[in-house]
């Protein structure tokens, strides 16, 4: 998929300009992001790719690798950059990371002065959520650190040639209570009459509504 900004990815009807506008204030307040999906080639780095362009102007973004060694490339010194994860996944590519690595990312992300931009595949954004605090043995306290998960969904017979993606939900991540992390669903995609609505108003992030409210209006001259 081809790198698009979010106004690109509106236009296409894979996001609603409220789910972009909360993407880009969401990076605009370096708030930290995961995206989810089920296949690959489902848009999960093009949707990120496309946040993150809206993060303050010089933001560092730090792609961890195992390669980098055992800091995995993140900063002695917090910097208010991104933690990239490529995606948080079991298996042998360097830029993929589990277990303990993971547990290192999220101990800089509560030590303060970052924040986690990271992919997965799962069934839903909790889930994606139980599988960092299961298998992967980080804090629920932690976990509850990202603030946005978005799902993304591909349509069609066959997921290697999708005839659209679209974001079937976007939850911000609340605080975790017993060791569950609890979501509030604020947008979703009514797959029956195939429209996007808005389900709740954010508590945890975009918290300043005149610039949230602004930015809808302006992505929703994309909108076709």
């Amino acid at each position: 998929m081809a790198q698009l900004a979010l106004r690109d990815l509106v236009a296409n009807r894979t996001m609603s300009a409220a789910m972009a506008a909360t993407l880009a204030l969401g990076a605009k307040e370096r708030r930290s992001l995961l995206m989810v999906a089920i296949p690959r080639l489902a848009g999960k780095t093009t949707t990120l790719l496309a946040a993150l362009e809206h993060a303050p102007p010089g933001t560092e973004l730090h792609e961890l690798s195992a390669d980098a060694g055992p800091t995995l490339g993140i900063p002695e010194q917090p910097d208010d950059g991104y933690l990239l994860i490529q995606e948080i996944a079991e298996t042998a590519f360097p830029h993929y990371l589990w277990g303990e690595p993971v547990r290192q990312v999220f101990r800089a992300l509560r030590n303060g002065g970052f924040s986690l931009a990271t992919a997965m595949h799962a069934g839903s954004i909790n889930e994606a959520l139980r599988i960092i605090v299961g298998p992967n043995e980080v804090p629920a306290d932690d976990v509850a650190l990202i603030d946005v998960g978005v799902y993304i969904q591909t349509l069609g017979p066959d997921w290697r040639h999708p005839e659209r993606r679209v974001v079937s939900e976007l939850r911000e991540i609340l605080d975790a209570e017993d060791g569950a992390i609890q979501t509030r669903l604020l947008q979703r995609w009514n797959e029956h009459a195939d429209q996007f609505e808005a389900i709740a108003v954010p508590e945890r992030v975009c918290l300043d509504r005149e610039k949230l409210e602004r930015l809808t209006v302006e992505f929703a001259r994309f909108e076709p």
